[in-house]
């Protein structure tokens, strides 16, 4: 599988952008069918696993968002772990993921994953030569476990180029409403461009099995990124619409002498709006 990250060997980059109008549609029409896909997995008792990596800025999080925003959180959940703790440092690399893969009838999100021990720690100098080695070899095998365990495991690669990063980096820095993404290591990350697509790239050569492939998603039009992301997803997991039950809405009751206590005597949030 070729790299998008490699301008010379990338798709041809979008000449115009999904209109808003399109876009906010064709959304509504992807998250109806998020909503059936998420019955099916709990009347299947399927187990699903989606891995979100990518390049810093390139819409793993915005594209998280829109595949949760209509879901139950109780049967999709996003699992986004920190900084592991000096207990964790000496655990099994895979341990603390394995902690929160889904039981039957559940989909778990990872925003970054155990990956990180194949981009962000060899190229920051967070872990050791030997670690980074024993991460390649076993990684391939510990993910054909899982799906000869019964999980599906979808891996998405967010792809996006260093003028569109450059642009959402400068966007942050204006709004104080992002600042908040931009964090001391995504600067440091993007002065070593080049040894992150080396590292990509040996990545996709060592993990890139026919188990569990990795799906690249061109970003830099973040609309259609959503919008390609989600239904791909969709293709991939067979579903049907599961019928609901018929549901009466029963009558409240009588009130049985309760009488509510004065309005006086709540306190109410001001009603500015």
């Amino acid at each position: 599988m070729g790299s998008p990250d490699d301008a010379a060997a990338g798709p041809p980059k979008r000449k115009s952008r999904v209109p808003r109008k399109k876009y906010e549609r064709e959304l509504e029409l992807l998250q109806q069918e998020l909503a059936h896909l998420q019955r099916w997995i709990q009347h299947g008792g399927l187990k699903v696993v989606v891995i979100f990596e990518g390049r810093d800025a390139a819409g793993k999080g915005s594209t998280i968002k829109r595949i949760i925003r209509r879901l139950n959180p109780r049967v999709v959940r996003v699992v986004a772990l920190g900084t592991p703790s000096d207990r964790e440092k000496t655990q099994w690399w895979f341990q603390r993921y394995v902690e929160e893969l889904p039981a039957a009838g559940e989909m778990v999100i990872f925003d970054r994953s155990w990956y990180n021990r194949g981009l962000v720690e060899p190229v920051m100098g967070f872990c050791t030569d030997d670690e980074y080695e024993e991460f390649l070899r076993s990684c391939p095998e510990f993910e054909r476990m899982l799906v000869r365990s019964g999980i599906i495991l979808v891996k998405y690669w967010f792809s996006i180029s260093d003028e569109e990063q450059e642009r959402r980096f400068q966007r942050r820095i204006a709004d104080p409403a992002r600042r908040w993404k931009l964090s001391p290591m995504d600067l440091e990350a993007r002065t070593r461009w080049v040894d992150f697509s080396r590292a990509k790239d040996t990545l996709f050569a060592h993990t890139d099995i026919k188990q569990a492939p990795w799906w690249v998603v061109e970003a830099d039009d973040k609309r259609a990124a959503h919008l390609n992301c989600i239904a791909h997803l969709l293709s991939l997991i067979p579903y049907e619409a599961v019928p609901w039950e018929h549901v009466d809405l029963p009558d409240r009751g009588s009130a049985g002498g309760y009488v509510r206590p004065p309005i006086s005597d709540q306190t109410f949030v001001p009603e500015l709006y």
